[in-house]
């Protein structure tokens, strides 16, 4: 009896059978290549693979008995969990037309390791400074 194993890519029914804030838990069945029977699959639609575009809470948009069409998108190897998505499939999906590249700092400041380095000289003075005067009152408490 040769069981037919999900692969990456496939798209299969799924209906959802649980959810959680984070994702919709569903089960989806594959063929089997020996006979007629259908194997039962379980895996998990995470709550960024439901739609393109920001969801506030996934019960707005999914309901448990719901069947959808998905795409098998990951498979660990390790445990056999499956991941899926609906967002995959979408025909037209959401664009974010909004694209702003990400600094660490602002590009207008004039701050960063530049500045950094003409602070160190002076702070290196501030801290011998600062390890004298320990040294000399802890050699005063000796006296």
């Amino acid at each position: 009896m040769e069981k037919k194993s999900p692969k990456i890519g496939d798209i299969v029914e799924v209906e959802i059978i649980g959810m959680q804030d984070y994702g919709a838990f569903v089960k989806f069945y594959l063929d089997n290549s020996s006979n007629k029977e259908k194997i039962e699959q379980k895996g998990l639609i995470h709550i960024s693979e439901i739609q393109s575009g920001y969801v506030k809470s996934i019960h707005d948009i999914a309901k448990i008995g719901q069947k959808v069409m998905a795409q098998i998108i990951d498979i660990d190897e390790y445990n056999g969990k499956i991941s899926l998505s609906i967002r995959s499939l979408e025909k037209n999906p959401q664009v974010h037309h909004i694209y702003r590249k990400k600094h660490f700092t602002d590009s207008r400041d004039k701050i960063g390791f530049k500045t950094l380095a003409n602070y160190l000289p002076g702070w290196i003075e501030e801290n011998k400074a600062y390890l004298k005067a320990k040294k000399n009152a802890q050699s005063e408490d000796f006296l």
